[in-house]
């Protein structure tokens, strides 16, 4: 079989709103406007703008002797902020958001995600691959995570005497990705992983 083609994981980038907004007689936190501003600029692509703003929000948000609620805003505001990063091909910044992201949120399957496709796509398999199992870990019905780790798995397959022998996995994490997404965007590549390990 030729080569499997290159693919690249593309991330979504949405505006979610970190805050959810304040009951009545509740006070503002003081991040907030800078981080609506920031939501904003990020929703209508001023990636720039919305760094300098989530950087601000994030740093007044950590001087405020946070508790575990501010901590969860803050993380969501840091993956945002990784987001646009990548727009901007700042990767490496993307990254360290993400890696300070994820320890700070009740449910950091988004920000483990998030840091697999980015290594993924910039061909640091190494760290990748611990990064899609943290995703599975917070969210086992994350189909794209399982798709990131099985190609991954698949780079590693060697050769013995003519047949090709995958990682160990392999072949359960390609099929809990059809599980999951029979009709998903990588439904096609993953028959043609699937093939190439038979």
């Amino acid at each position: 079989m030729t080569a499997l083609k290159s693919m690249r994981f593309c991330l979504g980038i949405a505006a979610a709103i970190a805050f959810s907004p304040a009951t009545a007689g509740a006070q503002t936190p003081p991040w907030a406007n800078d981080q609506a501003a920031a939501d904003a600029d990020m929703a209508n692509g001023q990636y720039q703008d919305a760094v300098a703003l989530y950087e601000r929000a994030i740093a007044t948000a950590e001087s405020s002797q946070p508790n575990a609620a501010t901590n969860a805003v803050i993380s969501k505001m840091l993956v945002n902020e990784g987001n646009c990063f990548l727009k901007l091909r700042r990767t490496q910044e993307a990254t360290a958001a993400y890696e300070k992201a994820a320890p700070l949120s009740p449910t950091p399957a988004r920000a483990y995600f998030n840091l697999c496709a980015t290594y993924y796509n910039t061909g640091n398999t190494a760290a990748a691959l611990p990064a899609c199992d943290k995703a599975i870990q917070f969210d086992p019905n994350k189909a794209d995570a399982y798709f990131i780790k099985g190609s991954l798995l698949i780079a590693e397959s060697t050769s013995v005497n003519g047949k090709v022998q995958a990682p160990p996995g392999t072949v359960a994490v390609l099929n809990k990705y059809l599980e999951l997404a029979p009709n998903g965007p990588h439904a096609s590549d993953v028959r043609q992983m699937l093939d190439y390990v038979k």
